[in-house]
């Protein structure tokens, strides 16, 4: 069987995930959701390469006309843990805080990450991310300046923009504009970096 683009792995686990989580395939309009395209004729693109390569089967004129041929994915799927709210004073990590884990490929996102943790509020809307979507997390101080991250101040957990102002200061902001940015002035005040959002899955 030939060799399938990163592009393409992750649309082909994008319909194994789809078909795991709700029994049948998904639309293009799906896919397109899922993975970010803006176009169904992107996930049509992907879709035919798939279909010519051997990998899946598809069925003129059914919009979820989808049938995966090889069963499994090159990928193997890992558990990930899905973090709700994190308890005050515990480790984002933390068994209280994990409401269950659910199984994602290893190629699904264009980076590695560590967990999912389910979003509270619409701070984050104008960036696409809303209520009770899960933000696939990699745990790592390293983030610049524009990068969305998981931080925590006095035991909240809040996912916000980044943004250095120099060596004291950093300004978590939101991607809405009925949410003011915070402000750490570090001399004062502590803040720690969990980790950085590299990926999204909309459940609903």
């Amino acid at each position: 069987m030939k060799e399938i683009t990163s592009q393409q792995q992750r649309v082909l686990d994008c319909i194994q995930i789809y078909i795991k989580k709700t029994g049948f395939p998904p639309t293009r309009a799906d896919i397109c959701r899922e993975l970010g395209f803006k176009s169904p004729n992107s996930a049509e693109t992907h879709l035919r390469a798939l279909e010519k390569k051997g990998f899946i089967s598809i069925e003129s004129g059914a919009s979820r006309g989808i049938s995966v041929i090889n069963g499994e994915s090159q990928n193997d799927s890992n558990e990930y843990p899905i973090i709700g709210l994190v308890a005050a004073g515990s480790p984002t990590l933390a068994q209280e805080n994990i409401e269950k884990t659910i199984s994602c490929p290893e190629s699904f996102f264009d980076s590695d990450f560590d967990y999912f943790l389910k979003v509270k509020g619409l701070s984050m809307k104008d960036a696409g991310i809303m209520e009770d979507d899960l933000i696939a997390v990699k745990k790592t101080t390293d983030v610049r300046n524009g990068d969305i991250v998981i931080a925590r101040m006095d035991d909240e957990v809040t996912v916000k923009y980044f943004n250095r102002k120099n060596s004291k200061v950093i300004e978590l902001e939101p991607a809405n504009e009925d949410f003011e940015n915070i402000v750490v002035d570090l001399e004062h005040e502590q803040l720690h970096i969990e980790g950085k959002s590299v990926g999204l899955l909309r459940r609903n």
